[in-house]
């Protein structure tokens, strides 16, 4: 165990440390923050829960308490891929740089233009962002990012599964190539690889644990669910969230209409539940993730974009209500647990059409988690019209909860149409029998017509054609064909 002391902090930053309550390092922090000290290039591998947050603020604000900052031109960018996260590098900073004369700003969506550009025109050091945000102020003009001294990109590879590598590679092209960058992720894809190669100069590998693995004061759970029926899963979850051992919890689900229905159920039997996802008002955000902080929500239901930065130290729990789709997203929402050394458990439903993504789980972490039996009676509960036993849920099935696409049913169709009496159709006569053909009775032939009077165009006789049939300009010749040839 390394104390902070150790790391060659400065005195003000150590008792901003203290203050906070932290003494001891974690191995990420323990290895990163000399390095960073340095001015070196980092790549930080590490899982999540780790403290990677810590290890680049920490050295990043002794790094800039020399110095002043201009106006639109921060000294250093912070990239974050969600808001939340962006909010709680904002948090750490404003925790750790007490007693610095350091300002900082956070670009996030869904909050006011004006309020972030008044904060750049008076000038920031620190400038934390959401890509989308960040371009958009740029291509404003309100923004230069050419006095940017340090980079840091948290979660690279969360930028990759949303999308945001484009943005990322244009926002590395409007800074200095002369910039030390910090690049923090808890696994290494093949294009993150390829970025770290691109844009960092001579990096320093730290790896404080292997990519892509739990910890290991997390148990892990499998629960059995013997249909993918919606109401069978919800019992599951239900039955869990009631054990005497669970404070407080996190529940995942893969789709955000399905955080909806699932944060509605619990509260309809009684569970103190909110949902969490992209589609919400960020202050609607913001206002559930401070009440779960504070200890006055129990149950958080959350879309993936709570699995990554939500920095909430004592989370006893963490409910798979789905199987991630992507083995990776399995690792950062077990990881909301077990925190800061603390112990945490997990539990993940498993039904028969979750096998092929149970199994790039298994691969991935690669143990097999205990099994867990419930004493519930699943033929109790009703067959759902959401989901078909033996198969997963299909977008046309979202529809139809949601009132778009439902079937009219025959009552309703029956209501919909109009009483009409019922008349007997009027007789119909036979129709007449065909006449007999008549021989075509001989057109008169054409009549001349004379061509179009003209200076120096003599008029040409029409066509005596023995029938009527149109060939070239019929009887009409343009004056112009009629022209005698000029001779040279």
């Amino acid at each position: 165990m390394t104390d902070f002391s150790e790391l060659g902090l400065s005195a003000p930053t150590l008792q901003a440390v203290a203050d906070t309550g932290y003494t001891t390092a974690t191995p990420i922090q323990a290895q990163a923050i000399p390095v960073v000290l340095q001015g070196r290039d980092v790549l930080g591998i590490a899982q999540t829960g780790t403290g990677k947050t810590a290890a680049f603020t920490l050295p990043m604000v002794d790094r800039l308490a020399a110095g002043r900052s201009k106006a639109r031109m921060p000294r250093s960018l912070v990239i974050a891929p969600t808001r939340e996260l962006a909010d709680q590098v904002a948090m750490s900073f404003d925790k750790y740089a007490k007693g610095q004369k350091l300002s900082w700003a956070l670009l996030i969506g869904g909050v006011s233009f004006g309020d972030q550009e008044m904060k750049l025109d008076r000038g920031v050091d620190v400038l934390i962002a959401t890509p989308g945000r960040l371009l958009d102020h740029f291509e404003r003009g309100k923004l230069l990012l050419t006095g940017v001294q340090i980079m840091v990109v948290d979660e690279a590879d969360r930028m990759l599964d949303m999308g945001f590598i484009p943005d990322l590679e244009r926002i590395f092209k409007l800074t200095p190539v002369k910039k030390q960058t910090l690049f923090f992720s808890a696994t290494m894809p093949p294009e993150i690889t390829r970025l770290t190669k691109q844009f960092l100069n001579d990096p320093v590998r730290i790896e404080a644990s292997r990519p892509a693995t739990t910890g290991e004061n997390i148990t892990q759970h499998i629960v059995r669910v013997p249909s993918p029926d919606p109401g069978m899963k919800r019992l599951a979850l239900r039955t869990l969230a009631a054990r005497d051992d669970v404070r407080n919890g996190i529940v995942f689900c893969n789709r955000k209409s399905e955080v909806d229905i699932v944060a509605k159920s619990l509260q309809k039997h009684g569970f103190d539940a909110s949902p969490i996802h992209g589609d919400l008002e960020q202050s609607m955000r913001m206002k559930t993730l401070d009440a779960f902080r504070k200890g006055d929500l129990k149950l958080l239901v959350a879309s993936d974009v709570a699995a990554r930065g939500l920095d909430i130290p004592d989370v006893s729990h963490v409910f798979n209500y789905d199987v991630p789709h992507h083995a990776d997203d399995y690792v950062h929402r077990i990881g909301r647990t077990g925190r800061a050394g603390k112990l945490g458990e997990t539990y993940m439903l498993v039904t028969p059409a979750d096998a092929r993504s149970l199994d790039k789980v298994l691969k991935l972490i690669g143990k097999m988690p205990g099994e867990v039996t419930l004493d519930v009676d699943w033929s109790a509960v009703k067959p759902s019209t959401r989901a078909k036993p033996g198969r997963p849920e299909r977008r046309g099935d979202r529809d139809r909860d949601r009132g778009r696409g439902r079937p009219a049913s025959e009552t309703s169709v029956a209501a919909m149409t109009p009483a009409v009496p019922i008349v007997a159709p009027e007789p119909v006569e036979a129709p007449a029998p065909p006449r007999a053909k008549t021989a075509r009775p001989e057109r008169p032939a054409p009549q001349p017509r004379p061509a179009p009077s003209r200076r120096g165009v003599q008029p040409v006789a029409a066509r005596d054609d023995d029938d009527d049939r149109v060939v070239g300009f019929g009887g009409d010749l343009p004056a112009f064909l009629a022209r005698p040839p000029v001779r040279v």
